[in-house]
């Protein structure tokens, strides 16, 4: 792990000096590890010795896995397994590469509802302890909520990470994050890939966005934070991602490599201050990036693999000594450069602990074993990133013990009380950004006949929705009467026509509109056409924020940051005068004629006053 004294080391120690003064609020970074007593970490070792080297090798892989049950799955996800991974199910998975995690999916089949989630749980530890050196496995996924969310109703679903951004308390943000892993905890979920800590300051990253909490480093930094405590408070493990920082980039890491062009000052600035407040919250495992970051290694080489970035800043100069899991290793993010088979040991050598789903499971198994053999890897390299994952294991408490029931999913899961918390905290993030001649409120007496169009994007979680649907009920069930059209994220001049026929009459429209820009000038058109009728018009911005600068003026303007059904019924609430639109910008939004100036600055948000 040698590298050469070049312009990156150079960097790393100016770095090392710049971090030095915020170092101090780093200190609980090694509390993490500091929770396991002196027995632990012998019992720890004494498995470890145990281990035979495919055992080990295999302990640092998290794989997917076709199918709802660990030993029995549909004949189709045997097939996927099969052609994918070369084994029939998970427990197969198990005894052939004694993988230390799985990732569940909704479109591996693994999330159907919480009672078969909780028997694939039990199904999956029982197997990793009925062959070889029993160890139970960390059990993870991705429920960020909004945007991102693997495990549907009736799991109780909140906004995503922009959304509490635009709540803006960190105690609201760590209520959702305790209600959310009590409820994994239930289900046998063990670790989540969550909070997001990118900070979100280009308005065009497609991959980010609204699944960040914001563009202010400190509120990022504060959320973050929160967060971690409550996950990790409800007994799960906690992860942030995507380090050194994902918010602004122009490309999305799943399809190509994105470049971070930020200066190191930018770095520390921007960057750095949710991973650093998340390492003081005793953060569990942190993620990497597939994302070029030349102001802190200018190898060429993605974050993921590159050893000046997760040794020499995250471990040396942020001093965090805990679980680090790459992001998926089938993005082509990571894979434009090496193959499949080097990925995972150029990882290790930087310093990642756990492999996240490598496209080809053999190749990249054996590429680390033969690193083993030619002695490009070191056994004690292996150990100590097993050591680091044992005591994650250790410290959820997965060797006193893995199991779950399904009392415990009855007793926690989609209960009423979580139910009406994200309820309430979703309203709390509803921003208000226009309301000329105060239409909002919609004035119950004389609004009784209502319009709902616009974009209807699925449901991440492929439970509810539409959005358009789920609205217009919300606000049936609040006493008005309302229509739903979906017209689309591009409706065609005939759907327009259409939508103001039908708006022809009504006392108010509501258009759902879905990341407008100039290059989707049809949603655009769509408001301007219905804005030309005597019908009042509102627009709700059902995911990023910045709609509102490309349409024209309209009685009313909201954002949602997301579109599941909690938010869609969070905004009736609110256009119904049933809540108060608590929400105030997390992130500018810019004039379209204009970027760089702001059409609204961060913390921008109306109130209804008195007449709430």
């Amino acid at each position: 792990m040698h590298h050469h004294p070049s312009r990156r080391s150079v960097l790393t120690a100016a770095a090392a000096a710049a971090g030095s003064a915020a170092m101090a609020t780093a200190a609980p970074a090694s509390a993490a590890g500091s929770a396991l007593s002196s027995a632990d970490r012998r019992r720890i070792r004494a498995i470890i010795q145990r281990m035979s080297l495919a055992e080990k090798v295999g302990q640092l892989f998290v794989m997917r896995i076709y199918g709802a049950s660990a030993t029995d799955p549909d004949p189709a996800d045997v097939a996927a397994n099969q052609s994918e991974i070369g084994v029939a199910n998970a427990a197969e998975l198990l005894a052939t590469y004694h993988v230390g995690g799985i990732i569940y999916f909704a479109w591996a089949h693994n999330t159907q509802n919480p009672h078969q989630i909780a028997d694939l749980s039990n199904g999956i530890q029982r197997a990793a302890l009925s062959h070889g050196t029993p160890v139970p496995l960390l059990i993870s996924t991705d429920q960020e909520q909004g945007a991102v969310a693997r495990i549907g109703a009736p799991a109780t679903l909140f906004g995503g990470g922009m959304a509490l951004g635009a709540d803006g308390s960190p105690a609201d943000a760590r209520t959702a994050a305790r209600v959310i892993g009590t409820e994994l905890a239930a289900m046998g979920v063990n670790q989540n890939y969550s909070p997001v800590s990118d900070v979100n300051i280009n308005p065009g990253n497609p991959v980010i966005g609204v699944r960040s909490f914001g563009a202010d480093p400190s509120a990022v930094a504060a959320l973050a934070a929160a967060q971690v405590k409550g996950y990790q408070g409800a007994g799960i493990a906690s992860t942030a991602k995507h380090f050194p920082g994902h918010g602004d980039t122009g490309t999305d890491s799943h399809f190509s490599l994105p470049i971070i062009t930020h200066s190191l000052e930018q770095w520390q600035a921007v960057d750095a201050p949710p991973f650093r407040a998340a390492i003081a919250a005793g953060i569990d495992s942190i993620m990497t990036a597939h994302i070029l970051v030349p102001a802190l290694d200018d190898s060429g080489d993605p974050a993921t693999l590159s050893h000046p970035i997760l040794t020499g800043v995250l471990r040396e100069q942020l001093g965090y000594d805990g679980v680090v899991v790459t992001d998926a290793l089938d993005m082509a993010g990571v894979r434009e450069k090496y193959g499949d088979d080097r990925v995972p040991v150029l990882a290790l050598k930087a310093g990642v602990d756990q492999l996240l789903n490598p496209p080809l499971l053999g190749v990249a198994y054996q590429g680390v074993m033969d690193a083993v053999a030619s002695g490009e890897l070191t056994e004690e390299r292996i150990a100590v990133s097993l050591e680091r994952i044992l005591a994650l294991k250790f410290r959820k408490g997965l060797f006193r013990d893995p199991y779950v029931t399904h009392a415990g999913v009855d007793r926690h899961v989609g209960t009423r009380a979580h139910l009406a918390t994200a309820d309430r905290i979703t309203e709390r993030g509803i921003t208000l950004l226009a309301n000329d001649a105060e239409a909002l409120p919609l004035p119950r007496r004389s609004h009784r006949d209502l319009l709902v169009v616009g974009a209807d994007p699925a449901a991440p979680s492929g439970t509810g929705g539409p959005p358009t649907g789920v609205l217009a009920k919300a606000l049936t069930d609040l006493g008005r009467s309302a229509q739903a059209l979906s017209t689309g994220t591009a409706p065609a001049q005939a759907v327009i026509d259409q939508a103001v026929a039908a708006a022809a009459g009504k006392d108010a429209v509501i258009v759902c509109t879905y990341n407008v820009t100039a290059a989707a000038p049809a949603q655009i058109a769509l408001v301007t056409a219905l804005t030309a009728t005597s019908v009042p018009v509102v627009t709700v911005a059902i995911r990023n924020p910045y709609d509102i600068a490309w349409l024209p003026p309209v009685a009313a303007s909201l954002a949602t940051y997301g579109w599941t059904d909690v938010s869609m019924r969070a905004a009736a609430r609110v256009i119904a005068g049933k809540a108060a639109p608590g929400g105030r910008l997390p992130v500018a939004v810019p004039r379209a004629d204009d970027p760089a100036t702001a059409l609204y600055p961060i913390g921008y948000g109306l109130d209804y006053g008195s007449r709430a």
